[in-house]
């Protein structure tokens, strides 16, 4: 089970961190970067319509 768990936490960290993403806006950022940047935009749009 422990072995099952280590390559499943190595798979999420090579998806996340390493892999680019492979939606049509995502400009070969990976996952994270995509994330990060979707709350950034979002946290501002949010902020200029109060």
């Amino acid at each position: 089970m422990e072995e099952l768990q280590k390559d499943l936490d190595e798979w999420m960290d090579y998806y996340n961190n390493e892999q680019t993403h492979q939606g049509k806006k995502c400009c070969r950022r990976t996952p994270l970067e995509t994330l990060v940047d979707g709350k950034t935009i979002w946290a501002e749009k949010n902020l200029a319509q109060i």
